[in-house]
C-alpha cells in the first residue's frame, strides 16, 4: 500500500496546552489554559502558527484566526487519567492507562528510601518535590561535602537523582538510577527515573547534557512497535527515545534545549526522507512552565513560530504539531495542567482549512500515522482521509 505521506514530521511542543478539559477541577487545574492565559498576559507574535490554524482552534487574545488556514486544525483530549509526559506520549502511540502513575507530593516513603540507600551504599539528601535547578542550589554544597545524591520529585511521576559529575561520575549515577528503577515497582512504579548530573561550584552549579531517563517499558503493540515490524524507520529527536525505551526507533539523538531540538529536527529531515521523525521540544515545560516564567514561555513559542518556515516541507511530507499536556505558567501552581492539546497538520499535500474538531484522544494522531504507514494500533480514530487533497 502506498502511503498518503511518505514522511511524517511529528513535533510535540511539550506542555503547550490550549484550555482546561472538563475534568480539570478534579486535578486542581480549573481555569488552566496555557496558550490562552499567556496570550492574555503577554501579546504573542505567532504568524506562522496562526497561518496553520492555531487561532482557529479557539479564540486567543490578539491572535487573528486565519481566513483560509494552510492546514488542518483541532484539539485533542487526554483519555487516560493523569497529566504527565509518559501518559501523554504513550497515549499518542495508542496506549491508554487504567490508572495514573503515582505522584509523591510529600516525598517518597521511608521503605523506598531505606532500600534505595541500602542498595547504593550511600545516604541521600532532599526527598521532596522541587525544581531541579533550585534543589541543586539548596543542597549542592552539602552533596559535595557528603557524597550523598540528591533525590527529588515534581508534579510528574518521577524519581530524580542529581549528582555532581566530580562526586558521582555519570556511569555511577546511571547505575544508581538503574537500582532505583528496579526498586520502584508495583504501587510505586513511577513513570520515569531520571539521572540529573550537574557541574560547577556552589553558587554556580549548572546541569549537564548527560541527563538520562529510565521509563517504564511501554506495553507491546504500540505505534513504534508496529512501525518497526513493518520496516518503517523512526527517527527520534529529544526525549522521545527515553519515553519509549528506544523501542521501534531506528535512530535517535538527544537535545540540549529547544534551539538544539529544532536544529536536529532539520538535520533529521536531511538524513531521513521517509517514515516518521518524532520530536519533543522540552523547554516550554522544563524551563518555563514549571518555573511560571510567562515571558520565557512566550519567547519560546515565538522562536518555534519563526523557525517553522525554514523546515521546507517536501511534497510528500505531513507536519504534525501537538502537545502532551499543559503547564500553565500564569497559575499559582507549577504543576502540569489537565488541558486539551492543540493539533495542527500541514504540508504541500495536506488539505487546507480542515476543522478536525475536538478529538476524544491523543491516540487519534497515532492512529492517523499508523494508517498512513499501513498499520493499526489499539486505540484512536484516524483522520487521515480528512487530510488528503481530493
Amino acid at each position: 500500500m502506498e502511503s498518503a505521506f511518505e514522511r511524517v514530521i511529528w513535533i510535540v511542543l511539550d506542555s503547550v496546552g490550549i484550555g482546561e478539559m472538563p475534568d480539570a477541577a478534579q486535578y486542581g487545574d480549573a481555569g488552566s489554559d496555557t496558550l490562552g492565559n499567556i496570550a492574555k498576559r503577554r501579546k504573542l507574535h505567532l504568524p506562522n502558527l496562526c497561518r496553520l490554524g492555531l487561532a482557529n482552534i479557539k479564540p486567543l487574545e490578539a491572535l487573528e484566526p486565519a481566513s483560509d488556514p494552510a492546514g488542518a486544525f483541532g484539539k485533542c483530549a487526554l483519555a487516560s487519567p493523569g497529566k504527565d509526559t509518559t501518559t501523554g506520549h504513550w497515549e499518542m502511540a495508542g496506549i491508554h492507562l487504567a490508572k495514573p502513575f503515582p505522584l509523591y507530593p510529600h516525598g517518597f516513603p521511608p521503605e523506598i528510601m531505606k532500600e534505595f540507600e541500602r542498595r547504593i551504599g550511600r545516604e541521600t539528601l532532599g526527598n521532596k518535590p522541587a525544581s531541579g535547578t533550585e534543589i541543586i542550589k539548596e543542597l549542592g554544597e552539602e552533596h559535595l561535602r557528603t557524597g550523598s545524591p540528591i533525590v527529588y520529585t515534581s508534579a510528574d511521576s518521577v524519581f530524580q537523582i542529581a549528582a555532581h559529575e566530580s562526586v558521582i561520575p555519570v556511569a555511577e549515577l546511571y547505575r544508581i538510577c538503574e537500582i532505583a528503577r528496579e526498586i520502584l515497582r508495583g504501587p510505586h512504579e513511577v513513570g520515569r527515573v531520571i539521572a540529573r548530573p550537574f557541574e560547577g561550584r556552589p553558587g554556580r552549579f549548572t546541569r549537564t547534557p548527560n541527563r538520562h531517563d529510565y521509563a517504564v517499558p511501554p506495553p507491546p503493540g504500540m505505534l513504534l512497535d508496529k512501525l518497526a515490524e513493518r520496516g518503517t524507520p523512526v527517527y527520534a529527536v529529544g526525549k522521545i527515545a527515553d519515553v519509549f525505551l528506544n523501542r521501534g526507533i531506528a535512530r535517535s539523538v538527544k537535545t540540549k534545549d529547544n534551539a538544539d531540538g529544532m536544529a536536529k529536527t532539520a538535520e533529521a529531515m536531511k538524513e531521513q526522507r521517509n517514515g516518521l521523525i518524532f520530536v519533543n521540544l522540552v523547554d516550554f515545560d522544563q524551563q518555563y512552565g514549571h518555573r511560571n516564567d510567562v515571558e520565557g514561555y512566550a519567547a519560546a513559542l515565538e522562536a518555534v513560530d519563526q523557525w517553522l518556515p525554514s523546515l521546507e516541507l517536501a511534497s510528500f511530507d505531513a507536519l504534525i504539531l501537538t502537545a502532551d499536556h499543559g503547564c500553565d505558567p500564569t497559575t499559582p501552581s507549577t504543576d502540569h495542567s489537565r488541558e486539551y492539546t492543540p493539533l495542527l497538520v500541514a504540508g504541500p499535500g495536506v488539505q487546507r482549512n480542515v476543522d478536525l474538531g475536538t478529538r476524544k484522544t491523543l491516540s487519534d494522531i497515532g492512529q492517523t500515522v499508523a494508517e498512513n504507514f499501513a498499520v493499526r494500533i489499539d486505540h484512536g480514530t484516524s483522520f487521515l482521509g480528512e487530510l488528503q487533497r481530493q
